[in-house]
């Protein structure tokens, strides 16, 4: 998939979990905003409450896209057949997805009344929601490879270039502007701190205050503004991977903790959610069927 389809993929996806959210809103905001001893009178109770035609049909449909969201990229990452079967951080944006609208769809399905069991299980579909979230921050920060593939410390460190030799080589600056620019690089990049907040802001701010000094350097070595844009740009690739080796250990180690407490959820939500899903059933509930 090249950057640009790659590009029109996502874009569609969050286009889609706009639009069905903004038509969610508009559709029912009368309803929801109505009492809930009073929505029995509401003209659209019949359609929206949880057993109505519209109700009933969010719950199912959010709830489809949730089980095929995780059942297809458990399958995609750990079955040898689907191996070869696209990337799968494409997989996992599929999830993204599919595990973003479905539990919306749900949370419309239940009319914004919670309660009994079923509130075990959107709680958890919250926590689920939620973590997620978090554990998409944390997997972002940990370099891979262009199929997905996480990278090992070693390969992280292949991966920077020989800035001054690049500088020496390529383009006409002198030895001590490149001496004061891999020297600012290299002193500004240990940044302590008691907390990691705290040490992520002073890294921040350290960094910016790199690019400023290079650009300076620059100017004053007489770079030419086009080049000045390619050099500083292979400075900040050389920044952000300085970021990525410093934080590797740190960001994989949570992304192992974050599983302990991603998994019980989901299947907690999963497990109420075929309870509610079976006594539904019983009690003769077939939505369109």
């Amino acid at each position: 998939m090249s950057k640009t389809a790659h590009y029109l993929y996502i874009g569609l996806f969050i286009t889609i979990v706009f639009v069905v959210t903004i038509f969610l809103v508009y559709k029912g905001m009368s309803y929801y905003q109505t009492g809930l001893e009073e929505r029995f009178y509401h003209a659209d109770h019949q359609m929206l409450k949880p057993s109505g035609a519209l109700g009933h049909g969010y719950g199912i449909v959010g709830t489809l896209m949730m089980i095929i969201g995780v059942s297809t990229y458990m399958m995609r990452k750990r079955m040898r057949l689907m191996a070869k079967w696209g990337l799968l951080k494409h997989w996992l944006e599929f999830h993204i997805f599919l595990c973003t609208l479905g539990p919306i769809l749900v949370l419309f399905h239940t009319a914004f009344k919670f309660g009994g069991i079923v509130s075990i299980s959107f709680w958890s579909m919250v926590a689920v929601f939620a973590s997620g979230v978090i554990g998409r921050f944390i997997y972002i920060q940990i370099p891979r490879s262009i199929e997905g593939r996480e990278l090992s410390l070693s390969e992280v460190k292949g991966m920077k270039t020989d800035l001054g030799t690049v500088l020496s080589q390529n383009y006409n600056i002198d030895n001590e502007a490149i001496a004061r620019i891999t020297t600012t690089l290299e002193g500004r990049s240990e940044v302590t701190a008691s907390t990691a907040l705290v040490r992520y802001f002073k890294k921040l701010l350290f960094d910016r205050g790199n690019i400023r000094t290079v650009k300076s350097v620059l100017k004053k070595a007489g770079v030419n503004k086009f080049d000045r844009k390619k050099i500083l740009k292979m400075v900040k690739n050389e920044i952000s991977l300085n970021r990525r080796i410093d934080r590797l250990t740190t960001m994989q180690n949570l992304f192992k903790y974050w599983h302990v407490a991603h998994l019980p959820f989901a299947i907690i939500m999963f497990v109420i959610m075929i309870i509610h899903v079976g006594v539904t059933l019983t009690f003769g509930y077939r939505w369109i069927f």
